[in-house]
């Protein structure tokens, strides 16, 4: 009985299209060329490299894409296990129509087949309607031209850590004065740039501003007179600037990014809590952790200052759910969106996302995002979610709390479409 029900939320979770409110999607080139770019995929190669292939067998510049794919095929019996690889199963099943599992015997058949599909000019739009994508939301550097591509299909988003942790690097100060046409050289001709940026993504329907996080960081606002030494200090003297310069730049400009949300009515993403180059000998995108100490009472001055901004949050850990699960409880602006890179398996989902189902504001609540960095991954990634809200739908709600069917894939909705598109404006 449990199963049946389950099923049915499933499939009428499964019926509905919906926005993605978090991708790496290059607009301009967005679904893959082959099963190399499919396989790729960072979690693919991390963990064939902790299983223990040769990061010099994957990060080669002389390899073929054939070869790229063959070499990580001899690790597959040491990931079959693991939640990336039924992703692949069941993309290759209900995008290619391939219902055979890649191994030595068959990958060079199956590589063959793979991309004779993708090579189709309407895949994008195969791939968009399988998915039941409407739209999907882009992580855009500051100084992206946003042209060339239908900005309501591939919706903008302003990611800002450049600016804020990398603004001493002379290469990001050139940037910001090239896309700008604004010749940077002190906070005022600073805050101008970065009003710019707003003006040029929002023009281009971007319907957010999103950050990446450090651990250690704890915005604050800093006084005009620190920031002027501090902006000063940075322009002067670049990557040799004092430290403590560099981190009052970094907080002036997070703040100063929070007051043009607050200005533009753009929600910003918060995405809390990982150390980069924790594994410096890693595969690319392979080398970042998390940190168990991060404390969402770092942002208390942030929540409460912008208490008309919409700060939607990820925490790169589970361990942390329950305190970003409080936040949302208590402050209005605090929003929970997805299951971020090291939650996104199943066993913490389950257990993140149950928590939030009953504990926060069912308008508050952004269900999923893919985080992917090509088209094909969307439906493997929702559809492992919406099982998922679809279980907890059927046996905490309408099992346990004797909720109506149709209650609790109302509920479903709200959280896998509606709340996406009504705090994001889509």
């Amino acid at each position: 009985m449990s199963l049946e029900l389950r099923s049915r939320i499933f499939d009428e979770l499964n019926s509905i299209p919906f926005i993605d409110p978090h991708t790496h999607i290059n607009a301009l080139n967005p679904t893959s060329k082959n099963l190399a770019d499919i396989l790729g995929y960072h979690y693919y190669t991390e963990l064939a490299h902790s299983a223990g292939l040769q990061k010099s067998k994957i990060e080669n510049d002389n390899i073929s894409s054939k070869e790229l794919v063959a070499t990580l095929v001899d690790k597959f019996d040491c990931l079959n296990n693991t939640i990336q690889y039924s992703w692949f199963v069941e993309m290759l099943a209900e995008l290619f129509g391939i219902n055979e599992p890649l191994d030595a015997s068959n990958w060079e058949n199956i590589f063959d087949d793979t991309e004779s599909q993708l090579a189709n000019e309407n895949w994008c739009d195969t791939v968009f309607e399988k998915s039941k994508l409407k739209g999907v939301f882009l992580t855009n550097d500051f100084d992206d031209s946003l042209e060339g591509f239908d900005t309501k299909k591939f919706i903008p988003c302003l990611r800002t850590d450049d600016l804020v942790f990398h603004l001493a690097k002379p290469e990001t100060q050139s940037r910001l004065n090239k896309c700008t046409n604004i010749d940077v050289v002190d906070r005022a001709s600073l805050d101008s740039a970065i009003a710019k940026l707003f003006e040029h993504f929002v023009s281009k329907n971007a319907k957010a501003c999103a950050i990446s996080i450090p651990p250690d960081f704890a915005p604050e606002q800093i006084v005009d007179g620190r920031a002027d030494k501090a902006i000063e200090s940075l322009l002067k003297n670049g990557l040799d600037a004092d430290s403590a310069d560099k981190v009052a730049a970094s907080k002036y400009v997070f703040w100063k990014l929070a007051e043009n949300c607050h200005e533009n009515k753009l929600p910003f993403d918060l995405m809390i809590g990982v150390n980069r180059g924790v594994f410096a000998e890693g595969v690319f995108q392979g080398q970042d952790l998390y940190d168990s100490r991060v404390s969402l009472i770092q942002y208390r001055e942030l929540f409460n200052h912008f208490a008309d901004v919409t700060f939607p949050i990820s925490v790169l850990a589970s361990v942390t759910n329950q305190e970003l699960t409080s936040y949302a409880w208590i402050f209005p602006n605090v929003v929970t969106n997805g299951h971020w890179w090291y939650s996104n398996t199943p066993t913490f989902i389950e257990h993140d996302a149950g928590a939030r189902l009953e504990a926060v504001p069912r308008n508050k609540q952004i269900g999923y995002y893919s985080d992917m960095y090509k088209m094909e991954f969307a439906l493997p990634k929702f559809a492992m979610y919406k099982r998922i809200l679809a279980k907890l739908l059927a046996e905490k709600f309408v099992i346990d709390r004797s909720w109506s069917e149709s209650a609790a894939i109302d509920f479903g909705k709200q959280v896998l479409r509606d709340n996406s598109e009504s705090i994001f404006g889509c």
